[in-house]
Order: C-alpha cells, then structure tokens, then sequence
C-alpha cells in the first residue's frame, strides 16, 4: 500500500510592515488598508532598487489564459516586473492551475505579488505559498478588531516616523478614529507633518476636537470620574455642536466595557492586558476609572445606557433628555 507524502509544512506569515521582495508575495487577510499598504512599500523597495520598474496589474477573476507568464516574461531590455493580482479568493479555475504552475518555476526578476481577502477559494495555492513552493512567502493583514492592535499599529506610525507622542495625546486620536483604520492612519500622518516637537493633547485637541467621538468621550471620562456638572456642561457643548446621541452612548459603552472587564482582572497591568487583548495603558486607566465604583452600580449603568440607546432610537420622544439622564446616572456610579 502506497504511503501518503508528508504535507510540506507552513512557514510563519510576515506582518505586513515586514513586507520584503520575493518571486511570489502572498498578501492576505480582510484588512485592505494594510494590504494596500503593503503592496506600495513592495513597489517602493523595488523601484529604489531599480526605477525602471516595470508595474503590471491583473484581476484573478477575469482572468485569460497566459496573462500570468506572458506579463513575468522577461521584456527586451530586461526591467524588472512587478505583478499585482487582485480578487484571488475569486479566482477562475485557469488562474488557479497556471499560478500554481508558475511557482514551480518563477521568471527571473519579476515579483508577483497575489491579493488574497479570505475565504477557502484557492486553497491549492494558499497551501503552495506557505510551504514556500518557489521562493514564496505570505504577509498576513488581519482586521484590527482590538483596541490594543489599534493602539500598537498609531503608536507604531508615531515610532517609525521619529515623534514623540503623549500617551493622553495618543488615547485622543484614537478615540477620535478607532472606527476606521485608513483615517486613523491619515490623522497620525497629518498630526506628524504639521505638528512641531512632542504632540501632546492639546494638539490633538487643536486638529480633532470637533470629531464626534472625542467630544462623546470626554463626556464619559467626566461622568465616570464623578464630576455631573463638568460631564452635563461638555455634553450641551457636543449637542449644541451637533453630535449625533449614538455615537454618544457608544462612547459611555465602550468605556464601562472596559472597566467591567478590568474590575476582576488580577495581576500586573501587562498580564491583565495580554489575556483581555487590551493595551497596558487601557488597563491602568480603567484601574483608576474604577475608583469608587462597585459590581452593581456598574450593572445599574449597563442598564441605563441599554434604556438609553432605545430613547435615543424611537422609543422616547427627547433623546437630549435621555442623554441628560445618562450623564446623571452614571456620575452617580449608578445609584439612581
């Protein structure tokens, strides 16, 4: 009886800041922004090392037999050729069995880079890629789901770019743009172009403190900290200045999310951090946000934003008063 090959072990994906050139580049995951990142900071490497650089571009779904070797054939003054392939997790069955073809024998300098969002399409030369068939490597872009991947990936903007950045300064950009990781990323750059010397909160405050988000959580930070009449006097400025109650009881939400999750943790702040998926700094804070708060007012005040997200979408006829009530509520940690 014939035995079964053993299958070729996979190789650790690379980030995708890690990104560096080979015959095939498999770049996947759901989160595009990263993934376009990517794929410019390869062209990039590439055309430094040679300006000639030849850009091609082809969609896996739509694809016509021989596109793939005529495009990595060397041209007659022999640039280099830079390959990108959109939508493989759709592509045809003749992509398929020519791409994996061509990883057995890769064209001399030419660098396919394959876009792959997810899915189990493909599978053959996913499988292919990470074995390392070829030369090939993979660059993994997962959604940033978690506060704490979103906090490294803003600190790591601020690093790479050499600025210094308060940890106050940075907790505000990204609760002005924790919702979308292409303005997140557009805001840090902004704030290290325009900025002089260390950003601090006020700077962020100069360039975002309109944004709907940062005026919800400064709300928040009052009314959790105590001070009613401080929290009631910055939420009639957001209203008067339009914010939206959603996004305001959002904000009171993800903030008592967090503290419910930190008020039994037990350990250094790091640990806690790592087994919760939060940053270090969002522990530390939710730490001191708990001073004085108790399990039941906390279950009071899930309660109370839970009865004031229904107020704020129909079921009551002021949700500006509903807001108030909240604010109230929540100031007094719960005890109604």
């Amino acid at each position: 009886m014939a035995t079964r090959a053993p299958k070729a072990a996979s190789k650790p994906a690379l980030a995708w800041n890690a990104i560096r050139p080979a015959p095939v580049v498999l770049v996947s995951g759901p989160e595009s922004f990263l993934a376009d990142r990517a794929t410019r900071r390869l062209r990039d490497i590439l055309s430094t090392e040679d300006p000639s650089l030849e850009v091609s571009d082809l969609d896996a779904s739509s694809y016509a037999r021989g596109e793939l070797v005529t495009l990595a054939s060397p041209s007659l003054f022999g640039e280099p050729r830079l390959i990108r392939v959109a939508n493989v997790e759709k592509c045809s069955d003749d992509f398929l069995t020519e791409a994996i073809a061509y990883l057995d024998a890769p064209a001399d300098d030419a660098y396919i880079v394959l876009r792959h969002g997810g899915g189990v399409r493909g599978k053959r030369l996913l499988d292919a890629v990470r074995a390392g068939t070829g030369g090939a490597i993979e660059v993994a872009c997962p959604e940033l789901k978690k506060d704490a991947d979103k906090h490294d990936f803003a600190a790591g903007e601020f690093r790479a770019a050499g600025r210094r950045i308060t940890p106050g300064a940075l907790r505000a950009v990204l609760a002005a743009f924790s919702d979308d990781l292409a303005e997140l990323a557009a805001a840090c750059a902004q704030l290290i172009s325009d900025a002089s010397d260390e950003i601090t909160e006020g700077v962020v405050d100069k360039y975002y403190g309109g944004r709907i988000e940062t005026n919800a959580f400064k709300v928040a930070d009052a009314a959790i900290a105590g001070r009613t009449g401080d929290a009631l006097a910055l939420l009639r400025h957001a209203v008067a200045g339009g914010s939206d109650p959603v996004p305001m009881v959002a904000a009171f939400a993800a903030k008592l999310r967090t503290m419910a999750k930190v008020m039994g943790a037990r350990g250094s702040g790091p640990a806690v951090a790592s087994s919760l998926g939060l940053a270090p700094w969002q522990v530390d804070r939710a730490r001191r946000d708990l001073e004085g708060w108790n399990e039941a007012g906390l279950g009071a005040c899930f309660e109370l934003l839970a009865d004031t997200d229904e107020r704020i979408k129909g079921a009551g006829r002021d949700p500006h008063y509903a807001l108030e009530r909240m604010v109230r509520g929540v100031a007094a940690r719960g005890a109604l």
